[in-house]
This record gives structure tokens, sequence and C-alpha cells, in this order.
């Protein structure tokens, strides 16, 4: 892959599966706006990265119009009126596959249609939906290839998720992980699809498709009902916000019960030690100590926001980050692990010739969710619910109604020279640190857009089901790095892989104020940046 980021001045699209990108692209051609071409993107890619995302997960939105302070939509979805500790007599845990696991509802489509009509009364043609889940439909339909990535998680997880209901006879291959190529065909699922695009995005909760929906589930021992759909609602939520003096910069991102808090914290600890460039010890060590930090105040303060113990705004005060940052011992590691979590995701983003932006995130968490799908509709539904805790006294105790801890959160930056960046990436626990990584080196030391993303990453603790805690560095860093690394306290672990999966898949647009649009998107990714 180039070094150099892709350029255009029509419009942009960056996705983790080119497919999705090419249908955002061509939206944008046809005049459609940001958003419209983000829902065919989100459709598109629930259709061919189905390990990654699907319509039975949640979305999260950061949207950016010219004039207008940014604005993010919530489409988590709550946990259902029969997810209560009852429910789970006799277990110590949520299960983390089979029915019991898909416990809240899926709130992605719901977050389509509430940016739809956050879009109402931007310039451009009225797109039908019918146009918008088009490639989708298709993609379903005639099938798609089985990528690198799906071929492999298939094949790690086949032992949990084999005996899940619909799941063999949707994704394997004659009861066998399918090969790299395989064509992946989805006829249920087109068929939803397009009864979506014929009786609008609301019939997913509130109508005939709704109600077969909460009837599967039920059959299927979830505790999730119609009644939970009909009562969901996608929530437009005022973002997070950060100012960085060193790159003037404003940055956005997602309240709790997203972690977006530990990002904006990281960056604003890591501007505080004044780190002179990118790659060395210094930016490596100070941006894990800043993560450690920003993941002990995530992990005693991120809930659902109806609960929250204190304001996270708090926590993003010059004061506050100040302290924060005089506990980083710019040599030493601060001993670790603290408590983590997984999950898979997909992040994608888009500009149009206006310089709309949108920075947008969907996901099922695990590798193909709680593994089950619904056979009738071809829906696959995520496991995020299994971040509830049975302990009652837990800051994320199980409760009917409430939001799970998430660990989406797409992230948007606005500088002062009139630079627009929608950015982000996949990987659970790796989301806030490649988001630091990508940022830092981009915006902070002043490596291009696409240098930013290729370069060697890291992720602390555990991810991709990983048990382990370790620093987890790709194979290309310098071995004088990795040994001051080491001589410093972290306990690190060279991963085999120049280009590991384990490190997420970012993406990156950047709209100029000239109107040259450059985006960048992840080599560990089978992605694409389409320009117009």
């Amino acid at each position: 892959m180039s070094q150099y980021s892709l350029m255009a001045t029509g419009g942009m699209m960056v996705a983790p599966h080119h497919l999705a990108a090419q249908a955002g692209r061509d939206v944008l051609r046809e005049g459609g706006h940001a958003i419209q071409a983000m829902v065919a993107a989100a459709a598109t890619i629930a259709v061919v990265y189905p390990h990654m995302n699907a319509l039975g997960g949640d979305g999260f939105w950061l949207i950016h119009e010219p004039g207008h302070p940014p604005r993010a939509i919530d489409a988590s979805g709550v946990a259902g009126a029969g997810a209560h500790p009852a429910f789970y007599a006799g277990l110590d845990h949520i299960p983390s596959r089979g029915p019991q696991a898909a416990l809240t509802v899926a709130g992605t489509v719901s977050g389509w249609s509430r940016a739809l009509e956050l879009a109402q009364g931007w310039s451009g043609p009225d797109l039908p939906l019918e146009r918008l889940l088009r490639d989708a439909i298709r993609h379903a339909r005639d099938g798609v290839a089985v990528t690198t990535s799906q071929a492999d998680l298939t094949r790690d997880k086949l032992s949990g998720l084999q005996s899940q209901p619909g799941f063999a006879s949707t994704f394997l291959d004659r009861g066998q992980a399918p090969q790299r190529g395989y064509l992946l065909r989805q006829p249920a699922l087109a068929e939803t699809l397009r009864t979506l695009a014929q009786r609008g995005l609301d019939d997913f909760y509130r109508g005939q498709l709704g109600a077969s929906i909460g009837a599967a589930l039920q059959r299927l021992g979830s505790p999730l009902s119609t009644a939970d759909l009909a009562a969901y609602q996608a929530q437009v939520v005022p973002p997070l916000h950060l100012r960085l003096t060193g790159c003037a910069a404003n940055l956005y991102n997602l309240p709790p019960s997203s972690q977006g808090l530990a990002s904006l914290i990281i960056l604003g600890l890591y501007e505080r030690l004044q780190v002179l460039q990118a790659e060395g010890f210094a930016h490596v060590h100070g941006l894990v100590e800043a993560t450690k930090r920003a993941f002990r105040i995530r992990n005693q303060l991120v809930t659902d926001p109806g609960r929250l113990p204190q304001a996270p705004e708090s926590f993003l005060q010059p004061a506050m980050l100040d302290a924060l940052a005089q506990d980083i011992d710019r040599q030493r590691a601060l001993p670790w692990p603290e408590p983590s979590a997984t999950g898979d995701t997909i992040w994608m983003g888009a500009v149009d010739a206006a310089g709309r932006a949108v920075s947008f995130i969907q996901s099922v968490y695990w590798e193909f969710g709680s593994g089950v799908v619904l056979e009738e509709t071809g829906l696959l539904w995520q496991n995020r619910g299994i971040s509830f805790s049975l302990d009652p006294s837990h800051l994320n105790a199980l409760e009917p109604g409430r939001h799970p801890f998430h660990t989406l959160n797409p992230a948007l930056a606005l500088f002062d020279d009139g630079r627009v960046m929608p950015y982000g990436t996949m990987g659970g626990e790796g989301q806030p640190q490649t988001q630091a990584a990508v940022f830092s080196r981009y915006a902070l030391h002043g490596q291009g857009l696409q240098q930013a993303i290729t370069a060697p990453r890291w992720v602390l603790g555990r991810t991709w089901g990983d048990p382990s805690t370790t620093l987890k560095l790709e194979n290309r860093f310098d071995p004088a790095l990795i040994a001051a690394l080491l001589a410093a306290g972290h306990a690190v672990e060279v991963l085999p892989a120049s280009f590991s999966d384990t490190m997420g898949h970012a993406g990156a647009v950047v709209h100029h104020p000239s109107g040259l649009m450059e985006g960048a998107v992840d080599p560990r990714s089978d992605g694409a940046v389409c320009g117009v």
C-alpha cells in the first residue's frame, strides 16, 4: 500500500470493506449527502462483513454540518424487560453465546433512521430507501466472497458458534468454516432489507418485521420480546468535547455508555507530556501510560447514562487532566492490568461535497455476536449485553431497560484552520488506543494521514478473545524501542505479524478548507478509500 493518502474533491468514503466503500461512494456520486452515503455503506457492510457487524447490532454516529455544532446519535440497545438477574438464576455470569446472550435490543437500524431525520432539509436529491439499500440487497441475494478475516475468525471460534441457532445454515459451508473466496449468500437477509426498503426502517421495531423478530427471539429463549423492540428509539445526544491547544483542534466523541471518554482523556494527557516526535520511546510509552489512567477512570465511571456516578465532563477539565498527567512516570510503566473488554466492530467515515462529515461505528460486540441467527429474517444478533454483571453492586449491574457498557466510540476533530477529520477504528479495548496513535501521529507529530494508519501499532490488554493483558506490538517496531519498553517495566509481547488484525481496522478522512479531501484506510483490513 502507498504511504500517501488518496485525494478527491467531490466526496469521499472510507470503509474496512471495499464493497461498502463503493456503495457509499456511489451515493455521493449521485449527489447524495454524507448521511445517505453512510446508510448505504452501513447496510452493505452488515452483509459483506458479518463477523464484525450486523443489523442485529448497535451503532453510534458523530455528524458534522458546517456552521453547526457536531451532533451525536446513540443507537445502542437496552436490556429487554425480561433481562433481569432472575432470568439467569444459577449462573455466575451471562453466557457469552446463544439466546441468553441476545439480551439487548439491536439499535443500529433505528440509528440509520434517526440520522436520516437529522438530514432532512440538507441539499441534494431525496434518495429513497430502495436506493440506499440497493447494494446491500444485491450482495445478500447474489452472494459475496468471504474475506480472510471472516474465514479465519469462523474457524477460530467455530466450537462456540456452530451449535448456535441458525449459525451453521447461514455462515458455514457444509458444516465447516468457509474458505476465503467462498460465495456467501444470505437470501433471508436480502428479503429483510427489501422489506425495510419498502415499508421503512421503523418496521424493524414497530411493524410486521418487528413482530416477527420478537417472536423468533422468544421462541429461541432470548429475554427480548416484540414489546422491547417497539419501545426502542435511537437518541440524539450531546457529544463529549476536548480542546487540544497543541494542534489547535476540538475533539468530539460519544458520552457514556460509550467509552469515548477514555479516548479523549488519552489524548488530553498525552498532549501534556509534550512529546516532540512520534515512534520513539516517549511516544509509545506516553500513550500507553495515558491509556492506563484513562482506563482506570473509564472502569469506575462508564455505565448507563441514567446511573453515572459522576459527570464525565469533569474528567476533561484542564485542571483534572493536569493532575492526571502529573501522575505519569515518563520512564517507568505503571503495573497493569485492570479489567478489560473485547469486541469486534467496523468504523466508516464519509464527507460529501458540501463538507458535511460523518464518523460512524457499528458492531455486534464479539465476532458474530451471540452467534444466534434468526433464520426467518437472516438477522445475526449481538451479544453486547454480556457487558452487564449479575452482581447487583457492580457499576454495570444487569437491569431491564439499561444500556450496557460500550466499547464503541467514533471520533471527530475540527481544526481551527478549517480541517474536518472523522476517524476511528474497530477493536474493542484497542479503539481508544488506536485512535490516539493515529491522531497523535497525524495532528501532533505531522505524519501523513496514510502513514499514520500504516505505521506499526500496539494495543494494551485483552482483545479479540486473547486472555493475555500484555502490551502487544507488531513486529515492525525498532528492536531498540522494544528493549527500552521492556526495561521500563512494560510486559511486552511482540506479535509475529507485521500487520495484525489484533490492532484493529482504522480509517480517517480529512476535509480541507480548500475543498480537497484525503482519505486513508488500514492495510490490515479489506477496505478502500473511494473518492468522487
